[in-house]
């Protein structure tokens, strides 16, 4: 049987979403089948985008019709009809996962003194423990606007939790646990005293009390949410820019001199669409530095752009969102004031804050062990990421992102920063690069931005290749203009110490963003070839494959740096080194030029490193599958349960990796370049912001690895680019 908990709140607008998604984050780390069930869905009307959000985050695929177990219609016609509808379907959902968190009502309905009570009687009869939210809002949900509102006292939150707590003890629910989400920052620990001390007059037990924060940019509406509130249409402006938060109105129904004065940062402006002077006004300011940056016009009264300023707008090439309403200016500024923010449906920045707030106030290994989840032996890719995460954040490095001009990089780095993977600096203009982030709505502040034409690192970085390169001729003059390239910029920033690692390629080629490494970060002494492993995430458990990024025809001597290179990089993300050289024969029973090699790199591997676990040659199957491995090469060490697969050739393990990422569903995390003295690594130009998350944060571990050692440049012999342009 799974284990379960239910989330529950008082009242509406407690946040109990954000918790969720804390909720799930930590149990998808330790279990590998994860689930979400809605016991009551938020309407009928259109998809509930809370169990929309969450099913994204599982670990476990699931159909979204199923995870549903009643709507307010069923309920309110016949409860415990609803109620016996809820625990089959639920039990259903229980069957396949190993935990399951379960989403009580929003209190969306015409809200009654009986909604926290069947809540109750469900977790009961789910036999689900009950995680409570409170609300640290006064008036909770009422007279919002733009995501302002006054906390709570300590006191009113205790007493809340009084009348909760007794309520859920009426229906014999158990109480799991208690969180006071939207808490007043400045009041935390008196308010978990409070909760607690309430809990205390119902249960004889201590049980776990925890306060997360209000934070402003999860309640106040996006451009998209206000899009929605006053029913309007898109009419110019970048779609992408829809997901930036509006804190501040500015009805606009003044003359142009008097607006502008009023013109607030992340405002959204209410004009009347007749008035366009005020609009061409605001546009420009929006495009000025001298004014703040607002996050979008709404156009009220419906009336169409005259078709002469209609092309003045399309001249000025403005990426600003402007919706067209058919809502007077009362109607729309007070649909636009009540507004409310959707938890990931519409912002990555809400989506990264929300999650870093649960990761920072709530004790997620308490959390996890008090539900009585055990470790599982089962990797599945969601947690291998996790752990990439924790393992990144116990250490925290700086890393450079050469591209900052791409707009996935900038979402990665916001991700990253928010999660505290990992320090970062970010290559590019400065005024462009945050310019671009505030639109999009993402928070990059505590990244350092520079140009690749700072005049005193491109003299200080010149002159050091510029002796590095002595040998090929290079002068200062020629060594200027080439550290001005990104790639250049940013691995000299890795070899002077300015950085821990880089991470680029999503604009640039392979050869471009790795060719610098290897003439200035050079290979680690006693490694004859800079090579690459792919992590492959499966369905329950992490592969390395190695090379299949870089080393076109390696040699026996290659083949066996690589599987050395590889073995090694498997240890430092937690990975058994068990290595298969693959062929097309096994053991003794082929022959031939190509099997000869793998048979003397596995000579060679045995000898530099004896301490390894290795077998070669050896076919996939043979290394992979017990069965056959038990036919093939009875009582190896290795056959059958390898976890390291060295491929002899580019051409065999590139097609595999994508083979077997396409085919399998695996998540194929690299290439990871190993080999180099300090981290360098490579992104496909398709890759995903997810794609460079995980990079960021192999690259730091990877720079973890190398230790305080690497911080002096290493001479070594220089490796030649090959590879393949991905």
């Amino acid at each position: 049987m799974a284990q379960s908990i239910y989330l529950t709140s008082a009242e509406g607008h407690s946040g109990k979403s954000t918790i969720a998604l804390g909720v799930l984050d930590a149990l998808v780390r330790t279990a590998p089948r994860v689930g979400v069930f809605r016991a009551i869905a938020r309407s009928t009307d259109e998809p509930d985008y809370v169990l929309q959000m969450l099913l994204g985050h599982t670990s476990h695929v699931l159909d979204y019709e199923d995870c549903i177990g009643a709507t307010y219609e069923q309920v309110r016609a016949d409860p415990d009809a609803a109620l016996a509808l809820i625990v089959r379907r639920y039990k259903a959902i229980e069957a396949q996962c190993d935990a399951v968190v379960i989403i009580g009502s929003d209190y969306t309905d015409v809200g009654t003194p009986t909604e926290l009570g069947f809540n109750a009687r469900i977790a009961a009869n789910l036999g689900a423990p009950v995680l409570l939210v409170l609300g640290g809002r006064a008036n909770q949900g009422q007279g919002e606007q733009l995501g302002t509102t006054t906390p709570r006292s300590p006191e009113a939150v205790g007493q809340i939790a009084s009348t909760t707590i007794a309520e859920l003890a009426d229906e014999r629910a158990e109480l799991f646990a208690v969180v006071v989400n939207r808490a007043d920052p400045d009041r935390l620990d008196e308010i978990v005293d409070a909760a607690r001390q309430s809990t205390r007059l119902v249960r004889e037990r201590d049980i776990p009390v925890w306060a997360v924060p209000e934070d402003r940019f999860l309640v106040a509406p996006s451009m998209r949410g206000i899009l929605r509130a006053v029913d309007g249409t898109l009419i110019k402006g970048d779609p992408e820019l829809m997901t930036r938060e509006a804190l501040n109105v500015v009805v606009a129904g003044m003359s142009m001199v008097n607006v502008l004065p009023r013109l607030l940062e992340s405002s959204v402006i209410v004009i009347a669409a007749d008035r366009t002077e005020v609009l061409l006004a605001t546009l420009l300011a929006h495009a000025s530095d001298t004014f703040p940056s607002i996050s979008g016009v709404v156009l009220n009264g419906g009336f169409p752009l005259p078709a002469e300023i209609d092309r003045l707008i399309e001249g000025l090439d403005s990426n600003l969102p402007i919706i067209s309403t058919n809502f007077g200016t009362y109607d729309t500024a007070v649909r636009v004031m009540n507004a409310r923010g959707r938890l990931a449906a519409d912002s990555q920045r809400r989506y990264n804050t929300a999650l870093a707030l649960f990761e920072r106030h709530v004790d997620r290994d308490a959390l996890v062990t008090a539900l009585g989840l055990a470790r599982t032996t089962v990797v599945t890719p969601l947690m291998f990421e996790y752990v990439l995460m924790e393992r990144a954040r116990a250490d925290r490095k700086h890393i450079v992102l050469p591209e900052g001009g791409d707009d996935r990089v900038l979402r990665a780095a916001a991700t990253l920063l928010a999660r505290d993977v990992a320090d970062l600096t970010i290559l590019g203009e400065e005024i462009e690069v945050r310019g671009r982030a505030i639109e999009l709505g993402i928070d990059i502040r505590s990244a350092r931005v520079l140009s690749p034409f700072d005049a005193v690192l491109v003299s200080k970085f010149a002159e050091e290749y510029a002796r590095l390169r002595a040998h090929k001729g290079i002068t200062l003059e020629q060594a200027a203009e080439t550290v001005s390239d990104v790639s250049y910029f940013g691995t000299m920033m890795v070899h002077m110490g300015l950085a821990d690692g880089m991470v680029s390629g999503a604009v640039h080629t392979t050869a471009h963003t790795i060719r610098p490494a290897f003439e200035i970060i050079k290979t680690q002494p006693g490694v004859s070839v800079v090579s690459s492993v792919f992590l492959m995430a499966l369905a329950d458990r992490v592969l390395v494959y190695g090379d299949c990024a870089v080393v076109p025809e390696p040699t026996a001597e290659q083949l066996a740096d690589i599987a050395i290179s590889s073995a090694a990089t498997a240890e430092q993300f937690g990975i058994d080194a068990r290595v298969a050289m693959l062929s097309y024969s096994t053991g003794e029973s082929g022959s031939g030029a190509e099997v000869e090699k793998v048979r003397d790199a596995t000579a060679f591997v045995r000898t530099r490193a004896p301490e390894l676990a290795v077998e070669g040659p050896i076919q996939y199957d043979a290394a992979a599958d017990a069965a056959v491995a038990a036919a093939k090469m009875p009582g190896s060490a290795v056959a059958g349960k390898a976890t390291v697969f060295i491929f002899p050739d580019l051409n065999t393990g590139n097609n595999t990796y994508k083979a077997v990422q396409r085919s399998a569903g695996a998540v194929a995390m690299g290439p990871v370049l190993q080999g180099l003295n300090k981290p360098i690594n490579d992104l496909s130009r398709g890759a995903l912001v997810e794609d460079i998350v995980n990079t960021v944060a192999i690259t730091a571990i990877q720079a973890q690895g190398i230790g305080a050692a690497a911080k002096t440049p290493a001479s070594a012999p220089t490796a030649t680019a090959g590879g393949v342009d991905r």
